[in-house]
């Protein structure tokens, strides 16, 4: 506590002496900026707060708010890298060649699991992806929801389960669609420096007025990016080439780096006043995506468990196929739909009512080409269908608000309160019998299913359902002008597991009308998903010593062995949240926010350590490994986020500058889950991601141009690599990276912009214990790893 008293002092101290410096040759440009500033900090916000007139700055706990033009400053139009140069605790990471991670990436906020983060579409819950990723965090993929359709994002960095549900541990991320008339059509062309990773993307919109009171906007985007290869030959494929001369083995072998991927997403953002206080209104956002990646390489002189020769299929030599060995080919197709429909009004002027329904699916085809199942010999074909995976997510909500005039009181008390059923439905369907087989080589030593990534058998099928129903309350009282205090309550009963009950309090109070102190307390929860209560899986890795593919299994916790081997039923993970934070704005245009947290989550989600595979148990996959999910392990997490801004005339012209930094650290406190006891997947999970990120960023327009400049910020953090004899760790020290971009408004209506990503085009350390496997840099970075990129786009409204 001592360190978060002294932080407050400091953050207090700099207020002070920046309020104390006399501002010289003071201009009516000057007093328009910082009007503009203070008319920036007062927008109201509609995350986190169920009052009507709360902004920014009054708000009670932190929200970071992003304008569309903040959006478009970035070059990518993947939400994901958007908000991981926007939001100081939000990292993202490539993860090339970890199975389905390579297109649905995984994000943090806050260093907690992907899927302890809200995300809400016009305050309505999003649906998860599909996928279940590291350690079976089940997310929403925000590389789904098109760039171009958003109007802001705002972003709640606290607990918020009392007032939204299941997730909203670390934060809830609230993505508000475009309604403005106009049109605006952008084409953009980036590569890198290593002339690879070519992408071509084009993003239209275009919202309209119909009769009086209706608006209709839609939006569609299509972009296809080229692969990118940070890859040296793999040793082992030297020695190949030198040992049959007569071969022309490819080099490289493998490919490591960003897959290759097409992408078409399309949405409608619409509403109409029907009359007598009522507004119907809707949403729809569609994708669909088609990616491939590199496998790890098959080297036909080691490989022994794929390119032996057997007495079970005379005469047949796999090296007829693949003399020069293979690296199989994954392949990912993915359609995803939500879909809204509500009717809001009022009672009067003091009660409003808000009822809506919602719909969102996640489906997931994989497939597997340049391959083979060994076990079949010369049956087995060489593409595979692997099967699909579904997530499907319906939800009604009733929500209703009153303003309650009490005497005495300078502002209306304002009650919120509703209810809310959602049900969750996963489904898994069977790929190719021959993806799946156990072939009668398996007997003799050859591998049985599709080589890569084994396809989703008909035992594995099925469709799971979990039900469950919600009443809350939400009290926001301003006891007087300068003090305001929250309280929200929210029940849930799960058709799987049980209820839970869930509060928040949180208090604001205002020093002065320009420097307020606020701070919350809330538990939390996140609710296993039918996807991790009822499915397993099969994954295959490379073990950097030998070089040699092995595989293991992920058991449902209803599976007999996993039971066996001590699973039992999933729980919900449980948080506390506290959060203690000052922020300021002023006349000169300076603004910004110092908070501090500390999230304590228990019975964390992760899968089990690892067991062998009792040899009085049927192994027909020879499994190296079995593991289960298992929420046995506690955490806490302590950080502080600094955000500031400050906008001023220089010049002819505007300049704003702007500052996020954030520290965040994790600690395993005790379980019996692998995390928790084995040292090797402890330093993992606590050193894996970067302690301190910071942006640091510099606008200046003038006229028609506009020049940004932009620093990045990532601290030191360890990577391993997973063996099936242990782990190998190496520690990578704080990279940076500056952005520069300009932008030209040729005519009112048409704007050219060029830029820079990692101008410097730097690189972190090589990954040395990775080198036997063609890479170069670490897989797990929190950053890009292709270097310098380039882009131009082009902009025209009408």
């Amino acid at each position: 506590m001592n360190f978060q008293r002294s932080l407050i002092a400091s953050a207090v101290a700099l207020y002070a002496s920046h309020a104390l410096i006399p501002v010289h040759a003071q201009t009516t440009e000057t007093a328009d900026a910082a009007l503009a500033t203070a008319g920036a900090s007062q927008s109201v916000i509609v995350t986190g707060t169920r009052a009507s007139n709360r902004t920014q700055f009054d708000t009670l706990a932190p929200v970071d708010v992003f304008t569309r033009e903040d959006i478009a400053a970035v070059e990518s139009s993947d939400l994901n890298d958007v908000l991981a140069q926007l939001v100081p605790s939000y990292v993202v990471q490539r993860l090339p060649m970890a199975d389905g991670q390579v297109f649905v990436r995984p994000a943090t906020l806050r260093g907690l699991s992907p899927d302890q983060t809200l995300v809400l579409v016009n305050g309505r819950r999003f649906h998860r992806s599909a996928l279940l990723g590291a350690r079976g965090a089940q997310a929403p993929d925000l590389a789904q929801i098109p760039a171009s359709a958003i109007k802001r994002i705002e972003v709640l960095r606290d607990g918020a389960s009392a007032q939204y549900g299941s997730d909203a541990i670390a934060g809830v991320i609230n993505i508000i669609l475009d309604d403005a008339p106009g049109g605006e059509i952008t084409a953009q062309h980036s590569q890198y420096s290593e002339a690879d990773g070519k992408a071509n993307e084009l993003r239209a919109k275009y919202g309209l007025v119909f009769g009086e009171t209706g608006r209709l906007n839609l939006f569609a985007e299509a972009a296809q990016s080229a692969p990118t290869s940070r890859t040296r030959q793999r040793a082992d494929a030297i020695a190949l080439q030198a040992a049959h001369p007569e071969l022309n083995v490819p080099n490289p072998v493998q490919r490591w780096g960003q897959p290759d991927l097409e992408s078409q997403r399309l949405g409608f953002n619409a509403s109409v006043d029907l009359g007598r206080d009522m507004v119907a209104y809707g949403y729809g956002l569609l994708a669909h995506s088609e990616g491939t990646s590199d496998f790890n390489w098959r080297n036909p002189d080691t490989s022994t468990s794929v390119y032996k020769r057997t007495t079970a299929f005379p005469g047949w030599d796999l090296r007829s196929i693949y003399p020069t060995g293979f690296s199989p080919q994954y392949t990912n197709e993915q359609d995803d739909a939500h879909v809204l429909a509500g009717v809001r009004g009022q009672f009067g002027d003091a009660f409003s009512w808000d009822v809506s329904a919602s719909y969102g699916r996640n489906a997931i085809d994989y497939g597997m080409h340049n391959s083979i199942n060994a076990s079949l010999g010369p049956a087995s074909p060489t593409s595979f269908y692997l099967g699909r995976l579904t997530q499907e997510e319906k939800l009604v909500n009733a929500n209703f608000s009153h303003a309650w005039n009490v005497a005495g009181m300078a502002q209306p008390v304002n009650i919120g309160f509703g209810a809310e059923y959602r049900n969750e439905r996963y489904g898994v369907k069977a790929g190719d019998p021959a993806s799946f087989a156990v072939g009668p080589g398996a007997a003799l030593g050859l591998d049985a299913n599709a080589n890569g990534a084994p396809g989703f058998s008909t035992a594995q099928a099925g469709r799971w359902d979990q039900d469950s129903y919600a009443a809350y309350l939400d009290v926001e009282v301003p006891v007087d002008e300068r003090f305001t205090v929250g309280g929200a309550l929210r029940y849930e009963d799960f058709s799987e597991f049980g209820d839970t009950v869930n509060g928040k309090l949180s208090a604001r109070f205002a020093i002065t009308p320009d420097f307020a102190l606020r701070g919350s307390y809330s538990t939390g929860f996140r609710a296993p998903t039918p996807g991790q209560l009822n499915t397993n899986s099969t994954s295959q890795g490379l073990d950097t010593k030998t070089l040699l593919v092995f595989s293991s299994g992920r058991l449902s916790n209803t599976d007999p062995l996993a039971v066996l081997l001590g699973a039992q039923p999933l729980q919900p993970e449980k948080s506390k949240n506290l959060s203690l934070g000052i922020t300021w704005k002023n006349s000169s245009g300076l603004s910004g926010s110092v908070d501090l947290y500390d999230i304590k989550v228990r019975d964390r989600f992760s899968t089990s350590a690892a067991f062998a595979v009792p040899s009085t148990v049927a192994n027909p996959l020879r499994y190296t490994s079995v593991t289960y999910f298992t929420n046995d392990f506690d955490t806490t997490t302590q950080g502080v986020d600094v955000v500031g801004s400050h906008l001023s005339r220089l010049g002819d012209g505007k300049l704003n500058l702007t500052l996020a930094w954030n520290y965040n650290r994790t600690q395993v406190d005790g379980g019996k889950s692998a995390v928790a006891t084995n040292a090797s997947q402890r330093i993992v999970f606590e050193e894996r991601l970067p302690r301190q990120k910071a942006t640091v960023g510099a606008t200046y327009d003038r006229s028609a141009w506009s020049v940004l400049a932009r620093l990045r910020h990532y601290g030191s953090w360890t990577d391993s690599t997973g063996n099936a004899t242990g782990d190998i760790f190496q520690r990578f020290g704080a990279m940076r990276f500056v952005d520069l971009a300009a932008s030209w408004k040729v005519t009112p209506k048409q704007t050219l912009r060029f830029g820079i990503d990692n101008v410097f085009d730097k690189y972190p350390d090589e990954a040395v214990f990775q080198a036997s496997r063609g890479l170069i840099y670490s897989r797990n970075a929190p950053y890009d790893t292709d270097g310098r990129n380039l882009y131009v786009d082009y902009t025209v409204k009408f």
